[in-house]
């Protein structure tokens, strides 16, 4: 199926499905099945609505870390570089993703 046109509420074509479901509405779209030659009208509306409040302390496990390791922890950066890690020349730091860092329990090596 083919997508042919997406109309927000109150866009000519809608007032019928904005009359149905009102504020509830966020789209309507209009799908093409070439095969059968039909044309399609669907809608996307809001079925429930909760409070919800963004984690700003979570952090992405595929999040690229800067860690610091010193020069004579070759044992560390050797587990560092089995996980992926890389070293930055130009930041003196490793670069780890975020998930790997907290299995190897190096939070507190976190660049800022």
């Amino acid at each position: 199926m083919k997508i042919q046109r997406t109309m927000l509420p109150g866009q000519p074509g809608t007032k019928r499905l904005v009359d149905e479901y009102g504020d509830r509405l966020i789209c309507v779209r209009y799908r093409y099945d070439l095969k059968n030659q039909q044309r399609l009208t669907t809608v996307e509306i809001i079925i429930d609505q909760q409070k919800w409040a963004l984690d700003k302390s979570r952090i992405p496990p595929n999040k690229i870390m800067n860690l610091r390791i010193e020069y004579g922890e070759r044992e560390l950066a050797q587990q560092v570089k089995a996980l992926g890690g890389r070293w930055d020349s130009h930041k003196k730091a490793w670069k780890l993703p975020f998930k790997y860092v907290q299995i190897l329990q190096l939070e507190d090596r976190i660049m800022k």
